[in-house]
């Protein structure tokens, strides 16, 4: 009987230092999870979309409710809440509220003026023209072009601006097309964890490629390169054209 009485102890002492190991490591990740996206428990956080037409109501197009889902999960997870606002619609600064900004800036204010402010090294072809380098990403002195549907890019960033520690980051999903920007969306969804344990709680931005959307939607993506430098130096401008004067 007393064997079998201190078998009885051993397995419950084994089961609740289980337990207590368990739920330590769950909440040591979970407060991974909360710095890297500046989530604190109860926090509050933008997520900024385009607006489909131009009634006084928001109306989000199909593609970036998509693109929310995906950003959903790790907001709850994290304990936090979210509210979605037109990309016209905000006037404030960064660093007070975690920022999903999802868009391009061609139709998307909010995210070019955070490309023009914390990403002076990409630029992004605006032009409504067809052309080979329609949608283009410039980046440094590359340059990416599209491919509807086959190749596409969407750039990933994190970006806190250099400000105090506490500051809440700001998330760039800048797409080509607006799959590539839900694809952006889901890459960080699922590689958080692999992101925070390289880049820990800095800045960062991601060149991701998009394979053969037309067949298998936002789900192929690839990582090109870590752009983090050439996209904050600024691009140089052209020197002008040098023109000759003839002796007469």
């Amino acid at each position: 009987m007393r064997y079998l009485v201190l078998g009885l102890l051993t397995a419950a002492l084994s089961a609740t230092l289980g337990w207590f190991l368990r739920t330590q490591l769950w909440k040591r990740r979970l407060r991974r999870k909360q710095a890297f996206f500046g989530l604190p428990a109860n926090s509050e956080s933008l997520l900024v979309v385009n607006r489909e037409g131009s009634g006084p109501e928001l109306t989000v197009t199909r593609p970036d409710v998509c693109s929310l889902l995906e950003l959903a999960a790790p907001i709850k997870d994290c304990g936090a809440h979210s509210q979605v606002v037109a990309h016209d619609a905000v006037q404030q600064g960064f660093g007070e509220r975690t920022e999903f900004c999802v868009g391009n800036p061609a139709v998307h204010r909010r995210m070019a003026a955070h490309m023009h402010s914390l990403l002076p090294g990409v630029r992004v072809n605006t032009d409504p023209e067809p052309g080979p380098d329609r949608g283009a990403f410039q980046i440094g002195g590359e340059r990416y072009r599209m491919e509807g549907g086959r190749t596409e890019y969407a750039i990933l960033a994190r970006l806190t601006a250099g400000q105090a520690p506490e500051a809440r980051p700001v998330f760039l999903f800048c797409g080509q097309r607006a799959i590539t920007n839900q694809a952006a969306t889901r890459y960080l969804a699922r590689h958080h964890e692999r992101l925070a344990r390289k880049h820990g709680n800095n800045t960062f931005a991601l060149l991701l490629k998009v394979v053969n959307s037309q067949a298998y939607g936002p789900d192929v993506v690839e990582l090109v390169a870590d752009v983090t430098r050439a996209a904050q130096e600024p691009i140089p401008a052209p020197a002008p054209a040098r023109t000759s004067h003839r002796a007469k």
